[in-house]
C-alpha cells in the first residue's frame, strides 16, 4: 500500500476527531505523572480510529492505575530522598506489582480509593467483558447475547443467477464472525472506556491527596 493512502486516511481522522478528542491532551496529574505518555498514545489511537488498540491499551492504564493506587497507598505521596527509593518501594511493589485485577480492585474498594459503584461497575462489567474480551482475547462474555443461530444466505459468484440458499451461522463460535463482532464492539465502546478510565484516574489521585494530607 503506498504511503500517501495512509496520509490521506490519518489526516482524515484527525480533521474529523481532534476537534472533539483534543481535551484528553490538556491535563495535569500530580501523583500519577506516570501516566501521561500512555494516555498522549491511548488518545492518538482514539483520534485515528484505531479502536481495539485504545481498549487494550485502556486495559493496561486501568490495572496500573489500580495497582500504583495501592502502592501510593502504602508509600505515600510525598516527596521521598532519592536515596531512599529503592527502601521504600521495594516491598509496596512486591505486595501489589504481580497482583490480578480482581484483587487490586477489591484491595481500591477496601482501602477507599474507589467507591462501591466503581467497584461494581469495574469488577462486573470492566473486568469480565472489556478486560477478557480484549487483553485475554476471549470474547464469549461479549458475545453472550448473540443467538447461537443467524440466518444468512449463501450465493455463488460463478453462477450469479442461481438461488440463494439460506443457511445457519452461529456467530459465537466462527472466527471470522466472533472478529467482526469484536470490532464493532470496539467502536462503539472505545471512547466511553476511556474517558471513564480518564476521569477515574482523578478522582483516585484527589482520594489519596485527601487520605494522606
Amino acid at each position: 500500500m503506498e504511503k500517501v493512502v495512509f496520509e490521506k486516511s490519518f489526516i482524515e481522522k484527525l480533521d474529523k476527531n481532534f476537534p472533539e478528542l483534543s481535551k484528553y491532551f490538556d491535563f495535569n496529574l500530580e501523583v500519577f505523572c506516570e501516566f501521561n505518555t500512555l494516555i498522549f498514545e491511548i488518545n492518538k489511537c482514539l483520534i485515528l480510529e484505531f479502536d481495539r488498540a485504545t481498549i487494550t491499551l485502556t486495559n493496561n492504564l486501568l490495572e496500573r492505575l489500580l495497582k500504583l493506587a495501592l502502592i501510593k497507598d502504602d508509600t505515600g505521596i510525598g516527596p521521598i530522598p532519592i536515596e531512599k527509593w529503592n527502601d521504600v518501594f521495594k516491598e509496596p511493589n512486591e505486595k501489589y506489582g504481580s497482583i490480578p485485577l480482581g484483587n487490586s480492585i477489591e484491595k481500591c474498594k477496601k482501602l477507599k480509593l474507589i467507591s462501591d459503584k466503581e467497584k461494581n461497575f469495574l469488577f462486573d462489567i470492566i473486568r469480565e467483558l472489556i478486560r477478557n474480551g480484549f487483553s485475554h482475547a476471549d470474547p464469549s462474555k461479549i458475545l453472550a447475547d448473540l443467538p447461537d443461530n443467524s440466518p444468512m444466505f449463501q450465493g455463488s459468484f460463478t453462477n450469479p443467477n442461481a438461488d440463494l440458499k439460506e443457511v445457519s451461522i452461529n456467530q459465537k463460535i466462527i472466527p471470522t464472525f466472533q472478529a467482526l463482532q469484536m470490532e464493532n464492539f470496539a467502536k462503539e465502546n472505545a471512547k466511553l472506556y476511556f474517558d471513564f478510565v480518564f476521569h477515574l484516574i482523578f478522582r483516585i489521585e484527589k482520594r489519596l491527596k485527601e487520605k494522606l494530607k
